[in-house]
């Protein structure tokens, strides 16, 4: 049976290291494209999600079978801290419309995509998806998280109201190629490359903030890809899962 898979965010970090696996690795291996398969890749020039009628034309145009929903209103930390509101509100409004257009269109399966951000501000390690909902989460993310934590209450309730097979990942911080590297909106690690960049094209300091005690787990895009892709052909439970890598020795940047 044929297959279409609609990719959100598709110009995204991961929607565009989706798309380079899709199309490097070999063609019917496990994570290379199937025969019967049709890659979509839309962003955000192809529709505005926060708008359900442009998100339902976008139904009716590629008619998917699979979706893999990246599409968000992202931004680094002080973004987040200064629009809470904004964060939420347009978040919740994007999900909704890709979650409740998927149930209307019958779409088989659909993979959102959520953040580390959602589990609580004082949880006991290590994290597991059971923990996401067991506290509020960190003030910093208020409305992103939040937004994110209702996609899981939603996959549950349209799993129970109609059966959907709707489920969510967890990936831990992503980096890799096309990420955003503005110093404002970025996250850790392209927002680190900018300032080392700087740094050494001004001979100036290169300054680390933090005290180099917090710790991070990071995964590089194109692996978290495979893991995106094993998802949709293999995995098949409402609960959410995290996608990270194994433990490796911690690198600790002792700042100023």
């Amino acid at each position: 049976m044929a297959s279409v898979i609609l990719v959100t965010g598709g110009s995204g970090l991961v929607g565009k290291a989706i798309q380079h696996v899709i199309e490097n690795e070999p063609a019917g291996s496990r994570f290379g494209k199937k025969e019967n398969e049709t890659w979509i890749f839309v962003g955000s020039s192809d529709a505005d999600l926060r708008d359900p009628e442009q998100t339902r034309k976008m139904y009716e145009k590629y008619q998917p079978t699979h979706v893999i929903h990246l599409a968000a209103l992202v931004g680094g930390l002080f973004h987040n801290m200064k629009y809470k509101l904004t964060f939420l509100r347009e978040n919740i409004l994007i999900n909704d419309n890709i979650l409740h257009t998927s149930y209307t269109h019958k779409t088989q399966k659909l993979i959102s995509c959520l953040s580390t951000c959602v589990f609580p501000d004082k949880v006991e390690y290590p994290l597991d998806e059971h923990k996401i909902h067991s506290g509020p989460p960190h003030d910093s993310n208020f409305g992103y998280a939040h937004a994110k934590r209702l996609v899981d209450v939603q996959n549950h309730a349209y799993k129970e109201e109609f059966g959907c097979n709707f489920t969510s990942a967890i990936p831990t911080n992503v980096f890799g190629p096309h990420d955003n590297y503005d110093l404002e909106h970025s996250h850790v690690i392209p927002g680190l490359i900018h300032k080392c960049y700087l740094a050494k094209k001004n001979g100036t300091p290169f300054v680390v903030s933090g005290t180099g005690k917090p710790l991070r787990q990071f995964i590089y895009s194109r692996d978290l890809a495979k893991l995106f892709i094993w998802m949709l052909r293999e995995y098949d439970d409402v609960e959410p899962i995290i996608l990270s890598g194994n433990a490796i020795p911690t690198i600790t940047i002792d700042a100023p």
